[in-house]
């Protein structure tokens, strides 16, 4: 390929609306172009490293006995409400009509439909387990987009789903994803995390994720460094021990807070710590209200929440609503006198004395006590997690990191196969519902991840097992003949021999090639310039300084085995040293 035919079309500006480095530099080196928010063209360039990242998703897959399908990314209503999840999903599901008013979805994934599709087909113990997988776009109508291809509404994913006549099959095959998406970080070249996960609306129970550490990654990551526990900050649990006071409980008491609405100012006004005062937060979902009592110094975890209640619809009430179902602005709601259901985190289980919402405008208890005052229905950890927090495995205080999900397998169990009639004879005669995993990748955001993780002020620095193009050949002088000459028999050289190769033949300045070999990351650089007058060509890796002269008088095997040797030694990795 020859730079003045590669439709790559460098920015010198940073576009205004970018957030990330990932953004940045896969606009400005002319790999992706926005047509709307969270909807991107992938140019020649960026589909080049989409399909090398396809490829080695796909080489894994194979390897460990998936087979590759094609599922439709129009999806009928039915199937999603067969499962449940067509309300339980959230407004993420992008949902549409088609001219006879049939509800369909753009599939954010495909459990429905694989599982309709083998529910018909596999009879029989005897055929399982069985594992499909597919490399398909998928669709979330994200509420905001942003990070690029990091937060995208429509993108591109590797999703499997295996099918089992037991747990322990079940079992084997998660093993098995879990050392082949550990291959596929290993072949990318990235430093990486295995961490225990919420399921979230895919349901099951059990999930990992496998996490590239960055600074805007989107994954709270919790870890301790004694015994190596992992965890999103969705799925750490709170294992600590909570005080539990001796006072001898007051009379509940009503006090005007005239304008007083958060914990903080509560805590002012009345001089308590915002440990005496317990947070009365309501959420609505399938079944109603539902309010959620917790310290006021704790954040609540809504993933603990939804997968406690199983319940993925919940959401929080509106102030509206609040005020129109139980006749009280939102921050003045209170568990006394409430018929509702009520859950509490155990923080709340050792108090004594504390305050609550007033169920008037205005207006907090003081002393407030359970069981005396309100009852609680369900105790449950649903405390956000944060660093310094006890490890719920050894004790050690977990330190705090972010990242940005890449791969997520989760153990489903039943969950789909039973609600959907998706039956197998097992060998005693006796239909069982399958049991189920599913595992998936994300195949377009791997490759901003990569570029968080590797680049430079200059831009990006791509592994070879994904970069667009191995070497780039710079004739930095169009006008001289030699240079020319030379340049173009390298390219030829190196073609024939299938390194993946371009020439930059375009009459711009050497600078201005140097920048955008930079900036697109070409791993290895060969300038054919000045030095050829004493027989001598210069090979630069993308992340080093130094240059290496090779003397091309008596051919180009000096220069070829030079060449194998850098890219034997390359290593991205060396860029952070």
């Amino acid at each position: 390929m020859r730079m003045k035919d590669l439709y790559a079309p460098t920015l010198k500006e940073t576009p205004s609306d970018v957030e990330t480095v990932s953004h940045e530099y896969l606009l400005r080196g002319g790999f992706i172009r926005k047509v709307a928010a969270g909807i991107y063209t992938y140019l020649p360039l960026g589909r080049r490293v989409l399909l090398k990242i396809e490829n080695i998703v796909r080489e894994e897959m194979n390897r460990i006995g998936a087979q590759e399908i094609l599922m439709p990314i129009l999806q009928p209503a039915e199937l999603w409400k067969q499962s449940g999840r067509w309300d339980d999903y959230g407004p993420e599901m992008m949902k549409l009509k088609d001219r006879h008013e049939r509800d369909f979805t753009l599939g954010p994934t495909h459990e429905e439909i694989v599982t309709d599709l083998v529910k018909n087909e596999l009879r029989s113990y005897k055929q399982l387990p069985l594992t499909l997988y597919q490399i398909a776009n998928k669709y979330r109508d994200e509420i905001r987009p942003r990070f690029g291809l990091l937060r995208a509404r429509e993108f591109i994913m590797k999703d499997a789903y295996s099918f089992h006549a037991s747990w322990e099959s079940l079992d084997e095959t998660y093993e098995q994803f879990k050392k082949a998406y550990s291959r596929i970080m290993e072949r990318l070249g990235v430093r990486y995390m295995i961490i225990e996960a919420e399921t979230g609306t895919i349901g099951g129970n059990a999930s990992h994720e496998f996490v590239v550490p960055a600074k805007i990654g989107e994954t709270n990551v919790l870890f301790c460094e004694k015994c190596g526990y992992q965890a999103s900050d969705e799925k750490a649990e709170y294992k600590g021990e909570y005080t539990q006071e001796q006072e001898e409980e007051k009379p509940l008491k009503k006090v005007p807070t005239p304008g007083v609405k958060t914990i903080e100012e509560v805590s002012e006004f009345l001089g308590v710590p915002p440990s005496k005062i317990v947070k009365s937060l309501l959420y609505k979902g399938r079944e109603g209200y539902v309010m959620v009592l917790i310290r006021g110094d704790l954040d609540l975890n809504e993933a603990k929440l939804k997968a406690h209640l199983k319940d993925q619809s919940l959401r929080m009430a509106t102030p509206e609503e609040i005020l129109k179902d139980f006749g009280v602005p939102v921050g003045f709601i209170g568990p006394v006198g409430v018929d509702v259901k009520k859950v509490a985190d155990h923080s709340v289980r050792g108090l004594k004395n504390f305050v609550v919402g007033g169920m008037e405008e205005d207006t907090h208890y003081v002393n407030a006590n359970h069981p005396r005052d309100f009852k609680v229905d369900e105790w449950y950890d649903l405390r956000t997690v944060v660093e310094g927090d006890p490890c719920p495995v050894c004790g050690e205080p977990l330190k705090a990191t972010k990242g940005i999900e890449l791969g997520h397998i989760f153990k489903l169990g039943t969950k789909y196969s039973e609600a959907m009639k998706a039956y197998f004879m097992d060998e005693n005669g006796e239909m069982k519902p399958f049991i189920m995993g599913c595992y998936g990748w994300g195949v377009s955001r791997t490759m901003a991840a990569v570029v968080e993780h590797f680049h430079d002020e200059n831009g990006m620095i791509w592994p070879l097992s994904i970069a667009p193009y191995t070497v780039v050949v710079d004739i930095l002088n169009m006008n001289d003949a030699e240079q020319k000459q030379i340049g173009e028999l390298i390219y030829q050289v190196l073609s024939e021999k299938g390194e993946e190769v371009v020439l930059d033949d375009r009459e711009v300045s050497p600078g201005f090639k140097f920048k955008d070999a930079d900036l697109i990351g070409f791993p290895i650089r060969i300038n054919v310039g000045r030095s050829l007058k004493e027989g001598v060509v210069e090979l630069k890796k993308r992340y080093s300084k130094e240059l290496v002269k090779v003397n091309i008088k008596n051919g180009f095997g000096a220069l070829l085995e030079t060449l194998e040797k850098m890219k034997r030694e390359y290593d991205p990795k060396e860029a952070a040293r």
